[in-house]
């Protein structure tokens, strides 16, 4: 049995606002599954705060005051999980990262810096829980000073880092560096500077025992220019402390033969749910009820990383091919108003939701035919993959984890039995267009068309496989560890 400090900024379901949570909700419950002694440290966000009530908490003095830490659950389990809160830092309410106007809080640095000199006291039995991990694993920027403060310290625990998005790297001006207090040997290329500005992301980088992504086409891409973000020769550097391993995803939420938040459930045995299913989204969002026109779901930020634009791009020649189109999402606003004025225009042919809705979302990918990812890039991913397990066919481009989940439909791949979606390469809307008019062929020949879908519901895309892998890395950290001892930067 391992003890594992899992430190992150968010985890589903106390907060969410992207896979990151999903992870961090997810991860940590199949480990315990597998036997392993897991906790969470994550911020007290106010909201969060207030919807759990009284809390038994610790407080302890750091420089700048008074830190509070409250002990909760997982919701649902029995992993503990350690909420930091200190005064003005987490005690606002609304997005974690983003002010009302949405701009990243200006103070920032400061509040992850404190998450992370904190996780450091836990991880080093200095809180008095009585309890020292083996390894802490660390996620996406926030996290990233902690394997670089922990080089100091003697005897300290193994460090992994994994890398959900490298295009956010907590970026910062230099004089928050000075502000920080960080020691100065950092301020450098072969540390956490980067082109004269303070990078949290290298801390992770350049320090942790063992650094991962989440697919391993993505731990491939982030070593060339287009996808390493700047980082691709550090990454080079470390390719051989480097890997991939494809999120899960939580089965239990996401299972149509028993999902609460759909209103008729389905599996391999039956899929007249999911054709029920069909009927109520459409009723939902106000499109002609019928059974034999495609409708095609797109779920997710309205950004370009996302292929948005190419969805918009593409959407004259869309709208005259048969099919219905189903946005749920939010993001940029010229995205966002682009998509209503195409609303307005086809409000019997284009659905568009703004924002987020679980039980929506639920019921977009259980009622739908194909699922639009054509992203420029893609880390893992999720949708591709609950999109399989309810049937619904996705469509996506050929990066990152979509390229490690998604079978083409090709004709060699339909012949053995191994499509489970339709795969395009370039990032133009002429390529989507190209196709989603294959799949619309596709969706008309019905017996190939169930087969496609079948393939992809008796897919395993559950945590359990991904943590086993998770093990793995974590005793290559523990080695790379033992083998180094502490080194100085």
């Amino acid at each position: 049995m391992k003890k594992i400090l899992f430190v992150t900024s968010e985890a589903y379901p106390l907060i969410k606002t992207g896979g990151l949570a999903d992870v961090s909700g997810s991860l940590p419950i199949a480990l315990d599954a597998l036997g392993q002694d897991v906790r969470i440290a994550m911020p007290a966000y106010a909201d969060l705060l207030s919807s759990l009530g009284d809390l038994p908490s610790k407080r302890i003095n750091q420089a700048g005051g008074a830190v509070e830490i409250f002990e909760t659950k997982l919701p649902g389990t029995s992993i503990p999980v350690w909420l930091v809160s200190h005064e003005g830092a987490f005690d606002r309410s609304g997005n974690p990262y983003l002010a009302g106007d949405g701009k990243s809080w200006p103070d920032n640095a400061e509040r992850f810096a404190l998450l992370c000199r904190v996780s450091v006291e836990i991880a080093m039995n200095r809180m008095g829980f009585g309890w020292k991990p083996e390894i802490v694993h660390c996620n996406d920027w926030q996290t990233g000073l902690i394997p670089a403060l922990l080089e100091d310290e003697v005897d300290r625990p193994a460090t992994v880092y994994t890398i959900h998005n490298l295009a956010y790297q907590g970026l910062f001006p230099r004089e928050l560096f000075r502000k920080l207090g960080l020691p100065q040997r950092f301020w450098s290329p072969n540390s956490l500077e980067f082109y004269d500005q303070l990078c949290f992301v290298k801390g992770g980088l350049v320090y942790a025992d063992r650094i991962n992504t989440v697919s391993p086409n993505y731990a491939v891409e982030i070593q060339g220019k287009e996808f390493g973000c700047g980082m691709e020769g550090l990454l080079r550097e470390r390719k051989e402390r480097l890997s991939g391993i494809i999120n899960g995803i939580d089965e239990e939420a996401w299972n149509p033969a028993a999902d609460p938040l759909i209103p008729n459930p389905f599996g391999l045995g039956g899929m007249a749910g999911k054709e029920m299913n069909k009927a109520t989204l459409q009723q939902r969002f106000n499109l002609a009820v019928d059974k034999e026109i495609a409708v095609i779901a797109m779920v997710g930020r309205t950004v370009q990383q996302k292929g948005i634009d190419l969805v918009i791009e593409a959407l004259p020649k869309l709208m005259d091919l048969p099919l219905q189109l189903a946005i749920l999402g939010s993001g940029e606003k010229k995205y966002e108003q682009t998509l209503k004025h195409w609303n307005s225009l086809y409000p019997d042919r284009i659905a568009l939701k703004l924002g987020y809705d679980e039980p929506l979302a639920h019921l977009i990918e259980a009622g739908s035919d194909l699922f639009l990812m054509p992203s420029r890039f893609e880390p893992c991913g999720l949708n591709q993959m609950y999109s399989q397990r309810y049937g619904t066919v996705p469509i996506v481009r050929c990066v990152g984890g979509l390229a490690d989940t998604v079978e083409d439909a090709s004709p060699s791949n339909l012949e053995q039995g191994r499509a489970s979606g339709v795969v395009f390469h370039e990032a133009s809307a002429e390529a989507l267009l190209q196709a989603i008019m294959r799949a619309l062929d596709l969706y008309k020949l019905k017996p190939q068309w169930r087969k496609v879908q079948r393939t992809g519901m008796k897919k395993d895309f559950s945590w359990k496989q991904s943590a086993k892998k998770y093990l793995d890395l974590y005793g290559l950290a523990v080695q790379d560890r033992q083998g180094k001892g502490n080194r100085t930067a």
